[in-house]
């Protein structure tokens, strides 16, 4: 029995290669991963912004087309909403407006109320547009309502 036997095994530079291919196939599975976080990141920040865009807009059309007055005054920042029910205010900053218990945490770069299309600095109006800063997408949000009959008597 003095005879030699090989053991079928792997060398050291056998070794090393797979352990390289390893690390670069495993490191191209992060890096890819990252990729896919920061995606899923951007996409989550545009849903939040367009979601409080759209909660503003659906907010301001109703309650334009569900009262019969609407008026803005500038000292206090309040676009205030009555109807034969009660009344709903608004309060405008620059950087949000809140109603009541709301808050629509949105940059506003410039706002503008209307009557009649003429463009109001204050009092009853019919109609509003704000610009959302950059950051906000730069989206502008125009609410109308039509008239009723009770405007033009009241002037």
């Amino acid at each position: 029995m003095g005879g030699r036997y090989k053991i079928k095994a792997f060398t050291l530079s056998e070794m090393l290669v797979v352990l390289l291919l390893t690390t670069i196939v495993v490191g191209m599975g992060f890096a890819v991963l990252q990729l896919v976080q920061q995606q899923m990141r951007g996409i989550e920040g545009n849903y939040g912004r367009n979601t409080k865009f759209n909660l503003l807009q659906q907010s301001l059309w109703f309650d334009f087309n569900e009262n019969d007055g609407v008026w803005y005054d500038p000292a206090k920042e309040e676009l205030v909403f009555i109807n034969g029910l009660g009344e709903v205010i608004y309060e405008i900053h620059e950087n949000e407006i809140s109603k009541a218990k709301d808050t629509f945490e949105l940059q506003i770069v410039k706002k503008s109320f209307f009557l009649h299309g003429v463009e109001q600095p204050q009092g009853e109006i019919d109609a509003m547009d704000i610009q959302l800063s950059k950051e906000h997408g730069g989206k502008r949000l125009f609410v109308f309502k039509n008239n009723a009959a009770t405007i033009y008597m009241n002037q």
